[in-house]
């Protein structure tokens, strides 16, 4: 069984439903340790003074917000909690949208909610309210000390809450250097779209897999067997000179691949 990493409860109008915060993603990243080169030893990373030097246990550090230029205040985590008192162990429904109004872009990590004892009816009653109606729950709760907004929304028999970001946390596009108006062909179009189509499938998630953690381990056991490492040279992209004959020959491939 996984372990919740928050527990508390979602705020449904005046009906209340205790739930437990489970991840819904998992990374399979590759751990490396730091060492030195020569000696292997592994590198340890010190928290020390930047006065005297000396190093600084875990705890004796605390938070320190700087109002003016060289004095602090320390905040401890009482004082974090009182900022918010009554979001901490709440997942606040502000309103309900239209699921396909939520841009992707604001969309971080999934979670999923499982209900405590005793409150299966209020838990089956909110998922069956969002699956009816096609909505998804806007909603602000609190993790550790720092304010969430999140996203609820009914995935089969699950609730999953995605964290979201802020709008103040998106970067605006204004500073990138954007097209504007491009005068296309329209044989370019029309072998654009035909190329898109071509290579329009059914969305299967199970399919895609992070290949190069599997090419990575299969590097490292090249090295603890003692082999010579292949590295096969990227080849260089080819400029794109005839926009229209690099469509087709894409075209083609697309059907090759499907054959």
């Amino acid at each position: 069984m996984p372990r919740a990493v928050w527990s508390g409860s979602i705020s449904f109008g005046l009906v209340n439903i205790p739930v437990k915060l489970y991840k819904a993603s998992e990374a399979e990243p590759l751990d490396f340790d730091l060492l030195r080169r020569e000696h292997k030893c592994r590198i340890r990373y010190l928290k020390v003074c930047e006065d005297s030097g000396e190093e600084v246990e875990y705890e004796d550090i605390v938070k320190g917000y700087e109002y003016e230029d060289g004095r602090y205040v320390i905040l401890e985590t009482e004082d974090l909690q009182a900022a918010s008192p009554h979001q901490g162990k709440t997942i606040e429904i502000l309103t309900f949208v239209n699921k396909d109004d939520v841009d992707p872009e604001y969309l971080e990590q999934p979670y999923y909610l499982e209900p405590d004892e005793k409150a299966d009816q209020a838990y089956a009653l909110l998922r069956e309210a969002l699956s009816r109606t096609g909505k998804v729950a806007v909603a602000r709760y609190m993790i550790r000390t720092r304010q969430h907004l999140g996203m609820l929304k009914a995935h089969d028999d699950v609730i999953v809450l995605n964290q979201m970001r802020f709008a103040a946390e998106i970067r605006p596009t204004e500073k990138l250097d954007l097209p504007k108006k491009v005068k296309l062909e329209k044989r370019q179009v029309d072998l654009a779209v035909e190329l898109v189509d071509r290579m329009t499938e059914e969305w299967k998630p199970e399919e895609y897999r992070d290949t190069y953690v599997d090419a990575l381990k299969d590097v490292i056991q090249q090295k603890v067997e003692g082999r010579e490492i292949d590295i096969e040279e990227e080849p260089i992209p080819v400029e794109v000179v005839d926009l229209f004959s690099q469509l087709r020959r894409s075209l083609e491939m697309a059907e090759e691949r499907k054959k």
